[in-house]
């Protein structure tokens, strides 16, 4: 099964992705692939945080295109703006999928059987925040587990 966790009470979403990608890709073991990531949201959003990504920090490179570049299959961060998209399905990685958007998967079950790893990032807006709740509800009616890092807190 699948590990849901909810990322809540976020100030910037798009700067927290970038350092919650940076953590993930860096964190793999010396002789282990990378862990691969693909990030979901609006395609404004995702726009801005193809920028960030090259300059959000002066040290750290973070390989990533949009899902229809075809660099895809080789590169270790995605962004896309579908859950379903036919293109997913030519990426041969999928350890983590990053959820910036307000909408809920309509195919939960195929979407976790693919990422064994889904990470819920949801923001102070009070839009995102109902939006978030309603998500987590839904994962939870489905009986997953879930777990809760309230980033108010630190």
């Amino acid at each position: 099964m699948a590990r849901i966790d909810f990322h809540s009470n976020v100030n910037d979403k798009l700067e927290y992705a970038c350092r919650l990608a940076r953590k993930i890709w860096s964190a793999t073991a010396e002789g282990e692939p990378v862990r691969n990531i693909v990030m979901v949201g609006e395609r404004a959003d995702l726009k801005k945080l193809d920028e960030l990504l090259w300059t959000f920090s002066s040290v750290d490179f973070l390989p990533h295109c949009f899902i229809e570049d075809d660099a895809a299959t080789e590169t270790p961060i995605v962004l896309t703006d579908d859950f379903a998209s036919p293109a997913l399905a030519k990426i041969p990685h999928a350890d983590v999928m990053i959820h910036l958007g307000m909408r809920m998967p309509k195919d939960v079950a195929t979407l976790l059987a693919r990422f064994p790893r889904v990470v819920e990032v949801v923001t102070i807006n009070e839009a995102e925040r109902l939006a978030g709740r309603d998500r987590y509800k839904a994962y939870r009616d489905l009986g997953h587990e879930l777990h809760n890092f309230d980033q108010s807190k630190g």
